[in-house]
C-alpha cells in the first residue's frame, strides 16, 4: 500500500452481540447488557453503572448537539461497529490505517470484577474480539489487546498470546501486577514485551486498583467534566518518570511505552526537568542511569497527539521520531471526516519528511504497516 496517514488511535464500540458471541455461555447473566438511558439512547449497563454512549460515538455531533445521552445503535454508521464499514470511513478521512484501543469504560468494569475468572473471560473475549475486527484487512487495521489486572502470570499469558495473534500492541489500564505502584514483580511483564518488542500502550494514564467504573459526565454537565477533558495529558509525565528514574528503560532497553492520546506540547519542558533533576540529584538518590533522561525518552517513548498545532510546530523540541498522530474515533475529539485540514493545519510550514513521519512513519514502522 501506499501508506499516507496512519491513525495510532481509534476505538470500536461494542456490537450489541459481542459478549454473547464471544463471552464463554456460563458468564452471559452477568455480562454487559444493553438498556435504555433517559433520552431513551442505548447504553450498557456495566455492574451497577450505566454508561450511555453520547461521547463515544459522536461522529456527526457539534457542540451543540454533543451529549452524554440518547445515541442509539439503530442511528450509528455500520462503520462505528464493523470492519467493513470502518474502511470504508476511514476512506472518506484520508486514512490509509488505524490502530485500535480497547474501550475502556467496559475494560475497567471487567478488570476490577472481583471474580477473578470473570474478568480475565472478558478481556479475552473483548481481545479475541478485536482481532477478529482486524483480520478484515491487516494492511490497514491493528488490534492493541487489553491486559487483564488478575496477576502478572495472567497479564504475561496475555502478552504472549497477543503476539501470537498478530496484536499489534497492548494496553495497560493498571501496572502489570495489578498493584497501586510499580515494583519489582512487574519487571517479569516487561522482560516478555522487551523480547517480543511488543509496544505497551497506556491510554491518557492508568487506574488504582480501589477506582470503580462511574459515568463522569451527567446529562447537565458541569465544571468537573470540562476539568477531566481538558487535563487528559497530566498524568503521563508521571509515568514515564516512573519508568526512567525506575530505571525500567535502563534493564529493558527494547521496551516501548506509547502514551496514547496525550499531546506532545508539554514534552520539551518534562525533558528539561527531568534531566535537571537528575544532574542535581543522580548522586545522593543512588542513580544506575547510564544515559540523560531525555534520551530514555526518545529510545523508549511515544506520544500520541489528537489536535496539538503548538507540539507539532515544536516538534524538534519534542523529538519528531516520537510523535504518532490519532483521530480518537469516533470519539468526540475527533475530526472525521476533516483529519486531512486538521493535519494540514497543525504542520503548516513543518518539513515534509517531518511531516511524513508524525502522521504516517513513525506509527507505520512501530506497528508494523511499514517495513
Amino acid at each position: 500500500m501506499d501508506y499516507k496517514i496512519i491513525d495510532c488511535d481509534q476505538h470500536v464500540i461494542e456490537p450489541p452481540d459481542l459478549w454473547e458471541n464471544y463471552l464463554p455461555k456460563k458468564y452471559h447473566d452477568q455480562a454487559p447488557r444493553l438498556v435504555k438511558d433517559e433520552d431513551g439512547g442505548d447504553a450498557w449497563l456495566l455492574g451497577q453503572n450505566t454508561e450511555s454512549l453520547g461521547l463515544v460515538a459522536a461522529m456527526h455531533q457539534t457542540p451543540e448537539t454533543l451529549k452524554w445521552t440518547g445515541v442509539r445503535y439503530a442511528d450509528m454508521h455500520p462503520g462505528i461497529t464493523q470492519p467493513k464499514g470502518r474502511l470504508e470511513l476511514m476512506d472518506e478521512d484520508g486514512v490509509s490505517a488505524a490502530v485500535f484501543f480497547p474501550p475502556q469504560r467496559t475494560m475497567i468494569y471487567f478488570m476490577f470484577e472481583e471474580d477473578r475468572a470473570y474478568s480475565l473471560a472478558g478481556m479475552e473475549a473483548y481481545n479475541n474480539f478485536i482481532t477478529d475486527f482486524c483480520s478484515e484487512d491487516s494492511d490497514r487495521l491493528g488490534a492493541v489487546w487489553q491486559m487483564p489486572a488478575t496477576g502478572l502470570d495472567d497479564a504475561i499469558a496475555e502478552l504472549k498470546r497477543a503476539k501470537e495473534n498478530r496484536a499489534v500492541g497492548v494496553g495497560l489500564a493498571t501496572w502489570p501486577s495489578g498493584e497501586f505502584l510499580l515494583s519489582p514483580e512487574d519487571d517479569r511483564f516487561w522482560a516478555v514485551a522487551d523480547e517480543l518488542r511488543m509496544p505497551i500502550h497506556i491510554h491518557i494514564g492508568l487506574t488504582p486498583p480501589q477506582y470503580k467504573t462511574q459515568k463522569i459526565a451527567t446529562k447537565k454537565g458541569g465544571p468537573p467534566q470540562l476539568v477531566a477533558f481538558a487535563t487528559t495529558m497530566s498524568r503521563m509525565p508521571t509515568l514515564f518518570a516512573e519508568f526512567i528514574f525506575n530505571e525500567v528503560f535502563e534493564r529493558f532497553p527494547n521496551l516501548t511505552i506509547v502514551g496514547g492520546e496525550v499531546g506532545a506540547g508539554w514534552v520539551p519542558f518534562f525533558l528539561q526537568e527531568v534531566d535537571d533533576r537528575f544532574r542535581r540529584n543522580r548522586v545522593w538518590c543512588n542513580s544506575n542511569l547510564t544515559m540523560l533522561p531525555s534520551e530514555y525518552y526518545a529510545r523508549n517513548c511515544k506520544v500520541g497527539v489528537v489536535n496539538d498545532q503548538f507540539g507539532v510546530q515544536n516538534c524538534d523540541a519534542v523529538g519528531v521520531d516520537t510523535m504518532m498522530w490519532c483521530s480518537d474515533f469516533p470519539h468526540h475529539i475527533t475530526d472525521w471526516p476533516h483529519s486531512r485540514y486538521l493535519i494540514n493545519s497543525m504542520a503548516q510550514g513543518i518539513d515534509e519528511t517531518k511531516k511524513r513521519k508524525i502522521f504516517c512513519k513513525n506509527a507505520g514502522k512501530l506497528y508494523g504497516f511499514l517495513r
